[in-house]
C-alpha cells in the first residue's frame, strides 16, 4: 500500500477545501434542519472526484492512496460536518473496500464504478434490534434454494439506510454455527422483498440518514455472496482495523475543530471586565485539551504507519478508537462549558459538535467493548 507525498496532499487539501465552501457550507444548515441530505449531493461528489478516491483507476477512481481518503474526513470533520463525514466514510471507507478486498472480479466491475460516481450509495448492515456488538446473536438468515439465497430478518441504525441502492447484509447462513455461521451479501436495494422503515431520528449527526431494513423472503442471486459462505465473521474481522482507523480520524479532526472555535470563543467573550481567555481555568483546560489532541494525533500517525504495513492488530485499532473518541467527547463537552449558556444553543456551532460526537463512543463497536478486546490481549483471554 503506498502513501502520497506532501505535494499531492496538498492540492486534495485545496481542492476538498473549495468543494466544501462552495457546496456544503451555503446547504449544510439546511440539511441539518430537513435531517437528511439530498440524494443527488452523492452525485455532486462523485462529479467531484471525491467517492472512493483510493480505489484502482479501472473503476473510474483515483487511484490516489488512504492518505488523500482520509484527508476527505479530515477536512469534513473538523469543519463540523461530521453527519456528512460518517455517510461519506461508510460509502468510501467501508463499503468500497470490502467489494475490493473480499469480492470477486464480477463484483468488483458490477459495483465499483457506480460507487465512485454516487449513481449507487453504499451503507454496511450489521447491527440488529437485539444484536449489537453480539454478532454471534443477529437473527437475519439466508437459505440456500438453488441459484438464490432467500434472506429474512431485520437490521437497525444502518447509515445511509434511506438513499442506500446497494447494502452488505450480515446474515446467517448456518443458525447452529454461531459466529461461524454468518456470511456476507451484497443485496440489490431494488429487489422485491427489500423494505426500509422510516427515517430513524437521532440525538445528532441530523443530515447522515440512518434507518431501520427488512427483508421479507427477499431472493437474491448466489453470486451476491461476497467472500466465502461462513467466513463473514473473518472478513468482518479482517477490515475493522481500517473502519476504527477512520473513527479515530474523524474524532481527532472533529475534536481539532471544536478545540479552534473555542479558543476563538474564549477569547472574544468578556466576562468580570476581561475575556473569559484570560482565567486560569480556562487555559488549562485548553492546555490538557490540546495536550490530549496532540497525544491521540500521534497514536492516530503511529498505527496508521502499521496499518499501511499491514501490521495493524485488532486489539491496536481498540485502543486507538478508545483514546481518541474518548477525547472528542471531553473536547466538544469543554467546549461547551466555556461557551456558557450560548453553548446550549443552536446558535453557536459548538452544539451541534456535542450532538454530534456522542454516538463516536458507541458505532463502530462501543468504548466497553474497545476496552475488552484491549484486556484480552494484555491478559491472553
Amino acid at each position: 500500500m503506498f502513501r502520497a507525498d506532501a505535494e499531492e496532499l496538498n492540492l486534495y487539501r485545496d481542492m476538498v477545501g473549495r468543494f466544501l465552501e462552495q457546496e456544503v457550507a451555503p446547504h449544510y444548515e439546511a440539511w441539518e434542519k430537513a435531517h437528511i441530505m439530498p440524494r443527488e449531493f452523492w452525485g455532486t461528489m462523485g462529479e467531484a472526484g471525491l467517492l472512493c478516491v483510493d480505489m484502482p483507476e479501472q473503476y473510474g477512481a483515483a487511484g490516489a492512496s488512504f492518505d488523500v481518503c482520509q484527508l476527505i474526513q479530515i477536512e469534513m470533520c473538523k469543519r463540523g460536518y461530521l453527519g456528512l463525514g460518517t455517510a461519506y466514510g461508510i460509502h468510501t471507507n467501508i463499503v468500497a473496500p470490502y467489494i475490493l478486498n473480499i469480492g470477486n472480479q464480477a463484483q468488483r466491475d458490477q459495483w465499483l464504478p457506480k460507487l465512485t460516481t454516487g449513481e449507487v450509495v453504499g451503507a454496511l448492515a450489521m447491527t440488529e434490534a437485539g444484536a449489537g456488538s453480539d454478532v454471534a446473536a443477529m437473527r437475519t438468515t439466508a437459505v440456500r434454494d438453488g441459484d438464490e439465497y432467500i434472506l429474512n430478518g431485520s437490521k437497525i441504525f444502518i447509515t445511509n439506510g434511506i438513499h442506500a441502492d446497494l447494502v452488505i447484509v450480515c446474515a446467517k447462513t448456518d443458525p447452529g454455527a454461531g459466529a461461524k455461521g454468518i456470511s456476507l451479501f451484497l443485496v440489490d436495494a431494488s429487489l422485491p422483498g427489500f423494505a426500509r422503515g422510516k427515517k430513524i431520528e437521532k440525538m445528532g449527526q441530523h443530515c447522515s440518514d440512518t434507518a431501520e431494513l427488512f427483508f421479507e423472503d427477499m431472493r437474491i442471486p448466489a453470486s451476491a455472496l461476497l467472500g466465502e459462505e461462513g467466513k463473514g465473521f473473518v472478513h468482518l474481522m479482517d477490515e475493522l482495523p481500517r473502519e476504527r482507523l477512520g473513527c479515530a480520524t474523524q474524532a481527532i479532526s472533529h475534536a481539532e475543530g471544536a478545540l479552534q472555535i473555542t479558543s476563538e470563543y474564549v477569547q472574544e467573550r468578556h466576562a468580570f471586565k476581561q475575556p473569559i481567555a484570560k482565567f486560569q481555568n480556562t487555559r488549562f483546560k485548553l492546555a490538557e485539551l490540546k495536550t490530549e489532541l496532540e497525544l491521540c494525533r500521534a497514536m492516530l500517525e503511529k498505527y496508521e504507519a502499521k496499518f499501511y504495513a499491514g501490521e495493524m492488530t485488532v486489539d491496536e485499532a481498540a485502543m486507538l478508537k478508545l483514546a481518541a473518541t474518548e477525547m472528542q467527547l471531553r473536547m466538544v463537552d469543554t467546549g461547551v462549558q466555556l461557551h456558557g449558556g450560548y453553548g446550549y444553543t443552536d446558535e453557536y456551532v459548538i452544539s451541534r459538535f456535542y450532538r454530534d460526537a456522542r454516538i463516536q463512543t458507541i458505532y463502530a463497536g462501543s468504548s466497553e467493548i474497545m476496552k475488552e478486546i484491549v484486556a484480552r490481549s494484555v491478559l491472553g483471554r
